[in-house]
């Protein structure tokens, strides 16, 4: 197993936080964008909550799931963006000449993610709380787990999105957010799995988040810790995590062999 040399992965998660300072602009993603879809998914819970009837817990689902959702959000975008400024600044061939290791790229990548990770929840949270006075800790510490599932999804698609990227050159970069969106939609982020149509719903309860999410909702409604949820979901991924692995590799090993790094040189 090779060893992950610490001041190559520090260099690179350094090199990441001097775009992130220089570049304004990259914090309405951050920032900006998890306030908007707060107030986007807020607002419509809070609407169902004021028609009154049997749904009565709207706008508590709705901000759980944004909250959640921007777990899957900022894992896969911060990690497959992140592979894209070394493509976008022309760095690819740069970083493949030197000393660092494709899994200390991937560590890197994986730290800064966890960092705009634990920012865009902050903000969310805020706002949830600011805005909707709706406290996220309600659920408990069994949201633990539950943002450990999400978050390895996230990366998982990540993993997927770098190998298209690299196979299919800066075309596939639209299914960062292409198929992430797919991801939550099936996922159940906002509604139960039921709400789904019923052809789809096998599709569903493949993915491991779908389990996530709706372990989420019933430790919102004060159930017990879903065991069985969070197992299923970490089935799920111990299926697909070694397969996004297995794929991404052979995708550089084609990258390598065919000369795709012309694209980006």
């Amino acid at each position: 197993m090779p060893v992950i040399d610490g001041l190559r992965v520090r260099a690179m998660v350094r090199r990441h936080a001097y775009v992130q300072k220089r570049a304004p602009q990259r914090w309405f993603d951050l920032a900006v964008w998890p306030c908007v879809d707060t107030v986007i998914w807020g607002s419509i819970g809070a609407f169902v909550d004021q028609q009154g009837g049997a749904a009565r817990s709207g706008a508590a689902y709705m901000l759980s799931g944004i909250l959640l959702m921007h777990v899957v959000y900022q894992a896969n975008v911060s990690m497959a963006t992140g592979f894209m400024d070394e493509t976008w600044s022309r760095n690819l061939l740069n970083l493949m000449v030197s000393p660092l290791r494709e899994i200390e790229l991937l560590a890197s990548l994986m730290l800064v993610s966890l960092v705009r990770l634990v920012v865009g929840l902050s903000v969310v949270a805020l706002a949830a709380w600011g805005l909707y006075a709706f406290d996220v800790t309600s659920a408990g510490i069994g949201l633990v787990p539950v943002i450990a599932v999400l978050m390895l999804v996230g990366w998982t698609v990540a993993l997927l999105v770098i190998a298209l990227m690299l196979r299919f050159g800066s075309g596939a970069e639209i299914l960062t957010w292409g198929i992430l969106f797919v991801v939550i939609a099936l996922s159940g982020a906002f509604y139960p799995v039921d709400a789904i149509p019923g052809a789809l719903r096998p599709v569903c309860e493949l993915l491991p988040s779908t389990h996530a999410f709706e372990a989420a909702r019933l430790l919102l409604d004060g159930e017990p810790m879903p065991w069985v949820r969070l197992a299923a979901a970490a089935a799920g991924l111990a299926v697909c995590i070694p397969a996004a692995v297995v794929f991404l590799l052979r995708m550089l090993h084609l990258f390598r062999a065919r000369g795709y790094v012309t694209r980006y040189s």
